[in-house]
């Protein structure tokens, strides 16, 4: 292990310059670490994605740091000022909530301030990636967190099926809005694999929902949008079996004959147990042979 820069475990010793990425609650006030509630109580400055919620955080542990708008919006504007004070004094970075850096653009301050000598400490704690993960009850040997999906419908579709050839677990951000169209078309370019949408994790309302996909989009689509943050757990493909490439190419030339693209990629889908995604990008490199 790297043992280059080392620190001291002591909450006493954070008072000591540097640029610290402290993680907060995503709901629950306790899950803050007695570490991270020294650090902001240390700090000279916060740089904060909200200042009016980082604001009620630090009103309830007692730190008083003045803080500065530090978002993807305002970056640019506070890096400089937030580097330099971090060479001589404790600065201190947080998000809205979970772990700094994790879907928002904040490595690029961490990239800057290494560059400048600053000395870069992670104070870690809740994160909504590995709080989903631990309850989802799908494989974390090896997991992608994708972040939020495209927005738009083909960019999406192309996105699940770039990753659908990923054997790991997928975790995907999601608003409650878009919910069922993500679903939606995850289950039309995965098919049947196994799922969970994790929502208000760690509060009041905390829910898990485990289903194929398909049950999954048929759910919020009876129901509605869902309020809340979410997160969405996709498992990997399963084993392939004993199809081989030839099995493919044979089954989905034989498809192709007498059915339409569409119709034979599902067709041969099915037949095969193969994922979609698979059978999609192949069938599209036998029509342009």
């Amino acid at each position: 292990m790297d043992t280059s820069q080392e620190h001291n475990a002591d909450p006493s010793a954070e008072a000591a310059a540097g640029l610290y990425i402290v993680a907060t609650p995503i709901g629950n006030l306790n899950d803050l670490t007695l570490r991270a509630a020294e650090t902001l109580r240390a700090a000279v400055l916060i740089g904060a994605e909200d200042t009016r919620v980082t604001g009620k955080l630090l009103k309830h542990i007692g730190a008083r740091a003045p803080m500065i708008r530090h978002d993807e919006h305002s970056a640019e504007r506070a890096r400089p000022e937030l580097i330099e004070r971090a060479k001589t004094e404790a600065v201190a970075i947080v998000s809205d909530a979970g772990t700094p850096l994790i879907s928002d653009p904040g490595y690029r301050l961490v990239r800057e301030a290494r560059a400048a000598g600053v000395r870069v400490v992670p104070v870690p704690g809740v994160s909504a990636v590995t709080a989903a993960l631990s309850g989802a009850g799908l494989p974390t040997d090896r997991f992608l967190f994708a972040g939020f999906p495209p927005p738009k419908e083909k960019a999406l579709k192309d996105k699940l099926g770039e990753l659908g050839r990923v054997k790991a677990t997928l975790v995907f951000y999601e608003t409650g809005p878009r919910l069922g169209r993500f679903l939606s078309a995850a289950a039309d370019i995965l098919g049947e694999r196994e799922a969970c949408v994790a929502r208000e994790l760690t509060k009041l309302h905390e829910e898990f929902l485990f289903q194929p996909l398909p049950g999954l989009a048929a759910h919020y689509a009876e129901r509605g949008p869902p309020k809340g943050e979410i997160v969405v757990l996709i498992g990997p493909p399963e084993s392939e079996g004993g199809a081989t490439g030839e099995d493919l190419d044979e089954a989905l030339r034989a498809a192709l004959e007498s059915a339409s693209l569409k119709d034979a990629v599902k067709a041969v889908t099915a037949q095969l147990g193969l994922p979609r995604s698979q059978v999609y990008a192949r069938a599209l490199e036998l029509k342009t042979e």
